[in-house]
């Protein structure tokens, strides 16, 4: 009987592990997203980190500074928290066919991948993230929605082991 539970606990696990949206879903839907045209140039982005209640733990702004060159892209990020602190973060992606894109940064723990398809793009990375003088390795779920020429939304959902940690909201504005 324990057998069966488990079982059954373990392919519920992988059932809803698998349920959720696909890149592919979007893959209608205007305006068409082309990062490489999106991120190029200066960008504003303004943000909130939510922990798994929805509450906002910490709001942000970022300053992006692109470019490319081919297929090689460069994301500048400089982060202004709202406690004060700030924070750097420098995206090397690379676009290859299909619409999939790979990433590094000096704080992502081996490589992003992602894909583009209509108006979304999906990136999986897991990050290093700084905590109260600790540093924990988290995994991001993260969807880009273009919504016109000059405004993108980002929702990102953060997690652990497993174990839904919180989000990060935010709304691109292309300078």
């Amino acid at each position: 009987m324990k057998r069966r539970l488990l079982l059954l606990v373990a392919g519920a696990a992988a059932l809803a592990g698998c349920a959720g949206p696909k890149v592919e879903d979007y893959s209608g839907q205007q305006p068409v997203l082309d990062l490489r045209t999106y991120f190029d140039g200066v960008l504003d982005a303004y943000g909130v980190f939510t922990d798994r209640s929805g509450k906002v733990v910490k709001r942000f702004t970022v300053v992006m500074r692109c470019s490319w060159t081919g297929d090689q892209g460069v994301l500048d990020e400089s982060f202004s928290y709202s406690d004060g602190t700030t924070q750097k973060r420098i995206w090397h992606l690379t676009k290859l066919p299909d619409g999939r894109y790979t990433g590094r940064a000096d704080d992502v723990v081996g490589e992003a991948a992602g894909r583009e398809s209509g108006n979304a793009f999906n990136w999986r990375y897991t990050l290093s993230l700084p905590v109260d003088g600790k540093v924990y390795a988290v995994q991001f779920d993260d969807w880009m929605y273009l919504m016109n020429d000059q405004v993108m939304l980002n929702k990102a959902a953060m997690s652990k082991w497993g174990f839904h940690l919180g989000d990060v909201t935010l709304t691109f504005v292309k300078r």
